[in-house]
C-alpha cells in the first residue's frame, strides 16, 4: 500500500452547492502558510469506534505533524490515550452517586446490566436530571462544560469538536448552553457525525421530516437515543435559540448531512461548511490472501463467507440486523455449491441457522489487524442500515479489497459506486440477497469489484489526506481570525 500512501494528492477545494467547499483529501490551499496550531480536539470518548475514534485518529496525525493537539473527553475509554476528562463531580449531595458512576464506566459495554447502572448513578447524582428525563428534556446538566478551555494546557487556536451530544449516558459529554459562549473566545470547527443537533431527540430521522420545522408529536420516542415523553418540539427550539447566539465551522463526512444541516435549525450559525469525508489508516486495512486470513481466524476455507461489524448488533434498530439476517437466508438459498457462514462482528452470542445459513457472532475487536483480517476472511460485506451517516466498517471492507452490498441511505452512496459494490433499498431482504448472490456467483466478479473497492479507498479515504484537510481548513480560519 506504499504507493496508496504516496500518492500525489490532487483535489483541492471545489464549491458544493451554495454553501460548500467538498474537500476529497489531498492539500488544498497550497499558497497558505504551514504553521504550528494549537488544537483542542473535544469528544465523548478518545476512541473506541464510530466518532470518538475519528477524533483520536485525527489528534494522532495532527500530533504527527508537529502540532500541539490535546484531547478533552466526556468519558477515557483507552489506556494509551492521554486525554483529559471533561468533570462532572463537585460537591453536594450528589457527589458519591457521580464517583461510583465514574468507577462503573469502563465496564460499559463489557458486564451485563452496567449501563442501567451507570444511568442509575448517573441521574442520582443531579437529581434535576432524573425529572428532565421524565419530561422527555434532553440533559444540558453538564456545568463543567464552561470552563473547557480551562481544562486544555494552553490558549487553543482551534476547538474541534465530534458530536456534541449533551443526552444523558457516556457519550453525553457537553452542555450545548456553553457553546455561543465558547465560538465568541475561539474559533469553534464542529464536525457532525449524526444528525442529533438538528432535531428533537434523536441522532437519525427516520421517514420523518419534522425536524425542518420544529419537531414535536414525534412519531417513534424509541429512536436512539430515545426519550421518555414527547418534549421533542420544546428541545428543538432550546437548540434553535441555541444556535442563534453562535459562530461556528462546520463539516460533515458527506453531501447528506451536508444538504441536512443547510436545512436545519442550525444554518443560520454556520460561517462556513465543508465536506470532509473520513479516513482509516491505510497501513492497516488493506488487500490481502482471503485463505491466509481464514486460517489465522480459525474459519472454513471452503464456505462462502458474509460479514458484517458494528458495536453492538441486535440492540441497535438502526443497523437492522434482522434483514441482514433474512439476507443471509436468501443467499444460501440462491447459492448451493458452498455452505453460506454470516458473521456477525461486534456482539457475543450463541450461533443460529437462518435456513441453510450459519449465522455466528464474533466479540468486537479492538485490535485492528485483526478486524482487518476478518474483512480479508470475508467475501462481501453487507451493511443494511435503517440510517446512517458515513459508515467507518464499508470504507474498512472496501481498502480490505471486497465488494459491498449496503442500503442507499445517509451518505453510503457516497461511498459505493457500481464498480465497488451494489446499494439496495432499505429493509429489501430479498433486494439485498439477490446482489449479494450475483456478485458471490461468478468469481471474477468478486476480484474486480474487490480490485476496484481497495482502489476507491486508497483514493479517497486515507486518514492522512483528511487531517491534512481539516489543517489546511484550520489555517485559513485561522488567518482570517488571528488571535
Amino acid at each position: 500500500m506504499a504507493s496508496c500512501r504516496n500518492a500525489k494528492a490532487t483535489t483541492s477545494d471545489q464549491p458544493y452547492e451554495r454553501t460548500y467547499s467538498v474537500v476529497d483529501g489531498g492539500e488544498s490551499n497550497v499558497g497558505i502558510r504551514n504553521f504550528e496550531m494549537r488544537i483542542l480536539q473535544l469528544s465523548a470518548q478518545d476512541g473506541g469506534g464510530g466518532a470518538a475514534e475519528v477524533a483520536r485518529r485525527l489528534a494522532e496525525s495532527f500530533k504527527n505533524r508537529n502540532h500541539d493537539c490535546a484531547m478533552v473527553v466526556g468519558a477515557k475509554r483507552r489506556g494509551d490515550c492521554p486525554a483529559i476528562v471533561i468533570p462532572d463531580r463537585g460537591g453536594g449531595p450528589g457527589a458519591g452517586a457521580l464517583a461510583l458512576r465514574d468507577a462503573v464506566s469502563p465496564f460499559l459495554g463489557q458486564l451485563r446490566g452496567a449501563g442501567r447502572l451507570h444511568d442509575f448513578l448517573h441521574c442520582l447524582g443531579r437529581p434535576g436530571r432524573l425529572c428532565d428525563r421524565g419530561r422527555g428534556i434532553e440533559d444540558f446538566t453538564l456545568p463543567a462544560s464552561h470552563q473547557i478551555l480551562d481544562l486544555a494546557p494552553w490558549q487553543p487556536d482551534i476547538v474541534h469538536c465530534h458530536n456534541l451530544h449533551s443526552f444523558r449516558g457516556p457519550k453525553g459529554h457537553f452542555d450545548l448552553t456553553a457553546l455561543p459562549a465558547l465560538s465568541e473566545k475561539v474559533a469553534v470547527v464542529l464536525t457532525l457525525h449524526d444528525a442529533w443537533l438538528t432535531t428533537g431527540h434523536c441522532a437519525h430521522p427516520v421517514n420523518c421530516d419534522r425536524w425542518r420545522t420544529g419537531c414535536g408529536d414525534c412519531p417513534d420516542l424509541g429512536l436512539y437515543p430515545p426519550v421518555r415523553a414527547d418534549a421533542t418540539a420544546e428541545n428543538w427550539r432550546r437548540k434553535r435559540d441555541i444556535f442563534s447566539r453562535c459562530r461556528l465551522y462546520v463539516a460533515g463526512p458527506c453531501r447528506w448531512l451536508a444538504n441536512r444541516v443547510e436545512q436545519s435549525m442550525l444554518r443560520p450559525a454556520i460561517i462556513e461548511s465543508r465536506v470532509i469525508p473520513n479516513g482509516i489508516d491505510l497501513t492497516r486495512f488493506t488487500p490481502g490472501d482471503r485463505l491466509a486470513a481464514r486460517r489465522r481466524l480459525g474459519l472454513a476455507e471452503d464456505v462462502h463467507i458474509l460479514l458484517f461489524a458494528a458495536q453492538g448488533i441486535r440492540g441497535k434498530s438502526y443497523k437492522d440486523f434482522p434483514t441482514l439476517r433474512r439476507a443471509a437466508e436468501g443467499v444460501a438459498a440462491r447459492i448451493t455449491d458452498r455452505k453460506v457462514l454470516f458473521l456477525a462482528l461486534g456482539e457475543e452470542a450463541p450461533p443460529e441457522l437462518a435456513g441453510k445459513a450459519e449465522i455466528r457472532f464474533i466479540p468486537y475487536q479492538n485490535d485492528p489487524d485483526i478486524l482487518a483480517d476478518y474483512y480479508r476472511a470475508a467475501d462481501l460485506y453487507l451493511h443494511a442500515a435503517k440510517a446512517e451517516t458515513f459508515p467507518t466498517t464499508i470504507i474498512e471492507a472496501m481498502a480490505c479489497g471486497r465488494p459491498v452490498v449496503a442500503t442507499a441511505v445517509g451518505g453510503i452512496p457516497e461511498q459505493i459506486t457500481k464498480e465497488t459494490g451494489i446499494t439496495v433499498p432499505i429493509g429489501d431482504a430479498g433486494a439485498m440477497a439477490e446482489a449479494a448472490a450475483a456478485i458471490l456467483d461468478n468469481t471474477d466478479t468478486v476480484k474486480r469489484m474487490g480490485a476496484a473497492a481497495a482502489k476507491a479507498a486508497c483514493n479517497h479515504f486515507d486518514q492522512e489526506k483528511q487531517a491534512e484537510s481539516y489543517l489546511s481548513w484550520f489555517r485559513e480560519i485561522i488567518g482570517e481570525n488571528p488571535g
